[in-house]
């Protein structure tokens, strides 16, 4: 009997925001032309940055990367938004759910990694110029790239595991808009102390030593050179960083656990969407090689027509 009581949950709801209907249509139309965005410029970076010759360097192989992540990040939750707020279903299938927990906080975590990369990167390409092809030499890029694939699946696979033996015998109402872990964890009926130890003690040591790498790698690169456009250029990238992990923190803080309205889901939403929104325009489309290289790859497509 006790067997049947823990199997009984076999889908979820997700709440999401509550919204009246005129919000929800406003706000499908919003994350439906952002998505298209996201997926347009990061896909043009993927594209550009493999087609184009001039661009086969360290710094735009981790560009595509982070453009890649950025596509799968943004995809493993605003199309199941979009899908909600159009159809009016909020359901979503066990197995469906922990999936997208899943791969949300796989591509999550591996950028994490990436940026504090790419920090090093730049580190490197402008405090130290003249060494930047010997150490940065296409092993070690690969190498780096593979580092930060393997941490974000290291990172996430053991509580995902622990997540999928636990029992779901009550409510299945999740109070959010995808599939978090924090409101998985209150519906399950078994113990949970261990997942919620190990995801805090796995998150707060990759999130903190990534952001301390990051910081002090900028940090270096702006007290070594002093030049008004190197900071131009880290204060862009440090953007990135101060949007990507601020909204981490906060999400982990959560002072509004009361409020009619869970901020929380809100810069979860926002951090979904607006980062991979933002990277190409930050990181490649501002810059003067990529854009003669995306004229270079349009001539090429007109001229093959």
């Amino acid at each position: 009997m006790e067997r049947k009581n823990v199997t009984t949950v076999t889908e979820f709801i997700l709440l999401g925001l509550p919204l009246s209907y005129k919000l929800q249509i406003l706000l499908f139309v919003v994350l439906s032309v952002c998505y298209v965005i996201t997926i347009v410029g990061n896909t043009t970076i993927l594209v550009v940055s493999l087609t184009d010759a001039q661009l086969h360097t360290p710094m735009y192989f981790f560009l595509s990367n982070l453009a890649l992540l950025d596509i799968c990040f943004t995809s493993a939750i605003v199309p199941k938004v979009i899908c909600n707020l159009i159809s009016g279903s909020k359901t979503i299938t066990f197995h469906g759910c922990l999936a997208q927990s899943y791969i949300y906080f796989l591509f999550g975590t591996t950028e994490f990694l990436l940026l504090a990369i790419m920090s090093f990167d730049r580190y490197v390409a402008i405090c130290h110029p003249l060494r930047y092809g010997t150490i940065m030499k296409p092993k070690l890029c690969l190498k780096l790239i593979l580092c930060s694939w393997i941490g974000g699946f290291l990172d996430t696979i053991a509580q995902t595991i622990l997540t999928f033996r636990l029992p779901f015998c009550g409510s299945n109402i999740i109070d959010h808009y995808f599939c978090d872990v924090a409101p998985l964890l209150k519906l399950a009926c078994g113990d949970t102390y261990l997942i919620g130890m190990l995801d805090l003690i796995l998150a707060s040591s990759l999130v903190l030593g990534s952001l301390l790498f990051s910081m002090v790698s900028y940090s270096c690169i702006i007290f070594a050179t002093g030049q008004k456009k190197t900071f131009s250029t880290c204060a862009s990238h440090l953007t990135v960083v101060f949007i990507v992990y601020g909204s981490c923190i906060f999400m982990c803080i959560n002072p509004s656990k009361n409020s009619k309205i869970d901020s929380t889901k809100i810069v979860a939403l926002l951090n979904s969407i607006l980062t991979p929104l933002l990277n190409p325009f930050i990181y490649s489309f501002r810059n003067k090689n990529f854009k003669d290289a995306l004229k270079r790859t349009i001539k090429k497509k007109t001229f093959i027509q």
